[in-house]
């Protein structure tokens, strides 16, 4: 049988800096997310929150991946796992922050060129994943990606960077950015209570 997108959750993100050990295995929930289209229709973008239960305190991790037909080349230790899917047949699973088409749809996204679609509807925009400012960069090349204890960071065109918000906190919590102004997207999770919360997982980075 082919693993569940969390059971290959559960064993990849303790290989991540920015996991917070909590003394055993992940115990993974569904706690939101949304998706973007590739415009050539051939790589699927998904942004997967997860809420983990194992340690002394929820913790939200943020995990974007892409689903490709094929191993993406160079991608390394951003291979989550390979899935089968009923219709589309094997799909190798990366993060996304390693994988050159959804980074230029993170930049479309914080330029105002792309628009969220739902997790789990197609064809259906999503409304409560919030943009605020304009990505003043037109630049989506992708250079590098380097992940740190709180967020990854991905260098694109000659002087701009992306950051990638891992460890979520409810607003005002997550440090984006000093300035309320500044380019960001946010979107709304779900805790362990069952409550909803919002905070950023996209923004300019420093």
């Amino acid at each position: 049988m082919s693993p569940s997108k969390l059971e290959l959750l559960t064993a990849w993100l303790p290989t991540r800096p920015w996991y917070r050990d909590g003394g055993r295995a992940p115990e993974l929930s569904k706690a939101g997310g949304f998706r973007l289209d590739d415009p050539a229709g051939a790589v699927g973008i998904e942004f997967v929150l997860v809420n983990d239960s194992a340690g002394p305190e929820p913790i939200t991790y943020h995990v974007p991946l892409t689903y490709r037909d094929a191993p993406l080349d160079g991608a390394g230790d951003a291979l989550v796992g390979t899935s089968m899917h009923g219709v589309l047949g094997q799909r190798w699973i990366c993060d996304a922050t390693r994988d050159p088409v959804a980074i230029a749809q993170i930049v479309a996204l914080l330029a105002g060129r792309a628009q969220p679609q739902a997790q789990n509807m197609s064809d259906t925009p999503d409304p409560s994943v919030v943009s605020v400012g304009e990505f003043p960069a037109t630049a989506t090349e992708f250079r590098s990606a380097l992940d740190t204890p709180n967020h990854t960071v991905i260098a694109v065109g000659s002087d701009r960077s992306v950051r990638v918000e891992r460890v979520l906190r409810p607003e005002p919590a997550t440090p984006a950015s000093d300035r309320m102004d500044a380019v960001r997207v946010t979107v709304p999770w779900q805790i362990g209570n069952g409550s909803s919360v919002r905070g950023v997982v996209l923004a300019i980075g420093a």
